[in-house]
């Protein structure tokens, strides 16, 4: 599952890449030839243990310039005094390129891509608290395509790399402090590993405020128990997951679920036919339906992605009977909705006043 999760994805880009008629002809193939490496996994050390206490591993951190975790659109305004909630986000695939099954940390282009995925997503938390995002060694888009061990080990050899900025984290940060967890797609898959591995059964998931596990599957009966916090029930709940995989409708979910239903959950069991955890994000419960009326603020970017403007009122959300996020007919929010009518990119800033608001208010909770 989480090597063929994102195949939706490389989809629509090949479409870009390569012209309609060109994928006609050749299909699968050509989006295979175009992302997965044609070379062996290259084997790479761990990162040094002490590593991320330097402020150049970091795309966000509270004492960094620049911080692209710290924009807002007009009316909104990032925490203006220290303190509140250390947020550890993992962002999303930003490598897309087929020369290393991993991405030098030093790539130009996964960087700005990264940064501009903080913009619209780590982005949400900055009111509440200050927002730490390492730059990791990620998997490329194309660990995503194939069964090949390869792959897996690209995906091991990015978690890695967390773990560390994950210990790092937790050495620089006041030892009772509180903290948010949240990533998006594969950094979302890595927080469910973190989860499970750091976090579950230890004193750590006391002072977890919420983890934000968005546009990764997680089921109910197979994953949730491993993960040590329990779903969100209340929209003022301590200590639990959000998750949520925003489609449009008419939705074609199968590119996503049938991938879905061949994988193993971490209880070592199928998840064939199991209920995915669905937050609604405009209510922060499980399973909820909510008018666009009660959507605070959705973020519609530029043409040229330098600014957003908010506005509210424009997408409902609904949980279905399988635990997908379903959002009516779709919001015109740009050019990177995939097949099935898949709002994947858009999973954060469709909501985004809201979930600004819902970190708001679990941690104010008591």
């Amino acid at each position: 599952m989480a090597r063929k999760f994102l195949y939706v994805i490389a989809f629509l880009i090949a479409l870009v890449i390569a012209g309609a008629v060109v994928y006609r002809i050749w299909g699968n193939d050509l989006i295979r030839w175009t992302f997965v490496p044609d070379r062996p996994f290259e084997p790479q050390g761990g990162v040094g243990e002490n590593v991320y206490d330097r402020a150049d591993m970091w795309l966000a951190r509270p004492d960094i310039g620049g911080n692209p975790a710290l924009w807002t659109p007009v009316g909104y305004q990032p925490r203006q005094s220290p303190g509140g909630p250390a947020v550890f986000f993992i962002h999303p695939t930003s490598y897309l390129s087929g020369d290393h099954w991993n991405a030098p940390l030093d790539n130009k282009d996964a960087n700005d891509r990264a940064a501009l995925f903080l913009r619209g997503q780590a982005s949400v938390f900055n009111e509440v608290g200050e927002i730490w995002a390492p730059r990791y060694r990620q998997a490329t888009f194309g660990s995503f395509l194939t069964d090949a061990a390869d792959a897996q080990r690209a995906l091991d050899l990015a978690y890695g790399d967390i773990q560390v900025a994950f210990a790092a984290f937790l050495r620089q940060i006041d030892g009772d402090r509180p903290i948010i967890l949240a990533g998006h797609s594969q950094g979302a898959l890595h927080l469910t590993r973190l989860l499970k591995d750091k976090v579950a059964g230890t004193p750590l998931a006391a002072r977890i405020v919420a983890a934000y596990v968005v546009g990764w599957p997680v089921s109910r009966d197979r994953d949730l128990a491993a993960l040590g916090l329990p779903a969100c029930a209340r929209a003022d709940q301590r200590g639990c997951i959000l998750s949520w995989e925003s489609f449009a409708e008419p939705a074609d979910p199968s590119l996503v679920i049938d991938n879905y239903d061949r994988s193993t959950g971490f209880d070592g069991k199928s998840r064939k036919d199991t209920k995915l955890v669905c937050t609604n994000p405009l209510t922060g419960t499980l399973d909820a339906t909510a008018p666009a009326s009660a959507n605070k603020g959705t973020l519609f970017p530029a043409a040229d992605l330098g600014s957003a403007e908010i506005k509210p009122g424009q997408v409902p959300a609904r949980c279905d009977a399988r635990g997908l996020l379903l959002i009516g007919a779709g919001p015109d929010v740009g050019p990177y909705v995939l097949p099935g009518n898949n709002y994947h990119v858009y999973d954060y800033s469709l909501f985004w006043a809201n979930v600004r608001a819902d970190a708001a208010r679990r941690v104010a909770a008591r």
